[in-house]
């Protein structure tokens, strides 16, 4: 196993594992209750998944990155008999993951070995209710999963009432973020993004959920959830997001960057 691929368990408590790759945790499993998550931005994306349609209905869902498969776990268990699939290039993550971290008995996660542009440009047109993108590359979004083209692709794959969700990172003058942001605006009418001030003001460097879907978002009950957060956040849509981007030319496949790195001194975001 490389030396930047691990899992570490925690020193309070032993069934809860981290996920550490390129020396940044990038998952927390916990294996006595699979509806834990501890990544703020985790806790985000719960947000939209839990306000999908009715309460505790099963999702068709496409995970593009599979890390510690700690958001199909979550839905596996708020959302029974969930259909997931999830795509992942790093076998060896896989390998790991299944080894000593291995999914609950009666959840199942398809997992396909592949890019997450390939799956989404051969994914069946309306398959899915559910597009989460999780895609990190040495600590790094990838560009190529940022772009429009990407991203009409992505909209394809999902149906007419379906929902996008996908974490992003940036800090300082948001030249990643903002771009990656302004492109899903020309791809879906309903855009909505949650993040701590602090980071949408580019002070530093950290996580930004992005949601769209070509129906109304439950904006109200994102706001909610992100303002009774332990760590409250912002949600901006409409005239707020567009103020926010200032501009910003969408990003496309002859545009795109990757995220930067993050600062050494952050072990995890």
């Amino acid at each position: 196993m490389p030396d930047d691929l691990r899992i570490d368990r925690d020193k309070d408590r032993p069934n809860l594992l981290h996920l550490v790759a390129d020396g940044v945790v990038q998952a927390t499993i916990d294996l006595d209750d699979p509806s834990y998550l501890d990544a703020e931005y985790m806790q985000r994306i719960a947000y939209l998944v839990d306000a999908v349609g009715e309460p505790g209905r099963p999702l068709r869902a496409l995970h593009l990155g599979a890390g510690g498969l700690a958001m199909a776990r979550y839905i596996a268990v708020t959302r029974p008999g969930s259909y997931q699939q999830a795509v992942e290039t790093n076998r060896a993550l896989v390998e790991l993951v299944r080894a000593e971290a291995p999914l609950p008995r009666g959840v199942k996660v398809k997992i396909r070995h592949t890019d997450a542009r390939e799956a989404i440009e051969t994914a069946p047109e309306d398959g899915y209710e559910l597009i989460v993108t999780d895609v990190y590359a040495d600590a790094r979004v990838p560009a190529h999963v940022t772009s429009t083209e990407f991203l009409h692709a992505a909209r394809r794959v999902l149906r007419a009432d379906g929902h996008y969700a996908v974490n992003l990172c940036d800090g300082g003058q948001m030249r990643f973020l903002k771009p990656a942001l302004a492109a899903m605006r020309e791809v879906w009418p309903h855009v909505a993004i949650m993040g701590e001030p602090a980071v949408l003001r580019g002070r530093r460097f950290g996580n930004v959920v992005a949601v769209a879907a070509g129906i109304e978002l439950p904006v109200a009950e994102l706001r909610r959830r992100c303002a009774g957060a332990a760590f409250p956040c912002r949600v901006l849509e409409g005239t707020e997001l567009k103020e926010y981007l200032a501009g910003a030319a969408p990003t496309t496949d002859a545009t795109a960057i990757q995220s930067p790195p993050p600062p050494r001194s952050l072990r995890s975001f």
